[in-house]
């Protein structure tokens, strides 16, 4: 099996990880920042809004079972890529709608995934194309969602509606055995 890697920011990396980590053909998710300035920063950091970083996901997938321009489909769905350095309650730059791309290639699949988003939206979508050093994020963010659940209050009013939504709408393309 080949993999590849996609680097995505929309908002706080517990969900998209949550989300990711349910998609048939995804191997492994990894939460961390990307698009700063400082080397090897911390959550308090990013949350401090200062260093330029997003709060993103390193997915590595087989691209015989899910293909990157589905990736960016299904990540146009996942969160509102129309509201500037927003994502609901979270607001600040590391909550931005933001596409890394590895390769030229994935460079010119994320514009055309950000046009076909445009025609899907009422406003237009304001999701950038950048570049940036991976930087992962601290163990305790790892695998949040997979291991608390709905037992903080975040992740019950925030993360759970919008696995539970996606599980839903995403059925068909869901690992065997991804619990409703």
């Amino acid at each position: 099996m080949s993999t590849e890697t996609a680097i995505l920011a929309g908002g706080c990396f517990w969900c998209l990880e949550a989300v990711f980590d349910d998609l048939k053909g995804v191997s492994h998710v990894e939460s961390g920042y990307i698009g700063g300035d400082v080397e090897n920063p911390t959550y308090e950091q990013v949350c401090g809004k200062e260093t330029g970083h997003a709060e993103a996901v390193k997915v590595e997938f087989d691209p015989a079972e899910l293909t990157y321009e589905d990736l960016l489909d299904i990540f146009f769905h996942i969160h509102d890529p129309t509201t500037k350095d927003r994502q609901g309650n979270d607001v600040g730059p590391q909550y931005r709608s933001a596409i890394f791309p590895l390769s030229d290639g994935q460079r010119a699949e994320a514009q055309a995934a950000i046009e076909r988003a445009n025609l899907l939206w009422d406003d237009p979508v304001v999701t950038t194309i950048e570049e940036g050093k991976w930087w992962p994020g601290e163990r305790e963010h790892q695998d949040y969602y997979a291991r608390t659940g709905d037992t903080t209050p975040y992740c019950n009013f925030v993360v759970g509606p919008k696995v539970r939504k996606f599980r839903e709408e995403y059925r068909e393309k869901l690992k065997p055995g991804v619990a409703d």
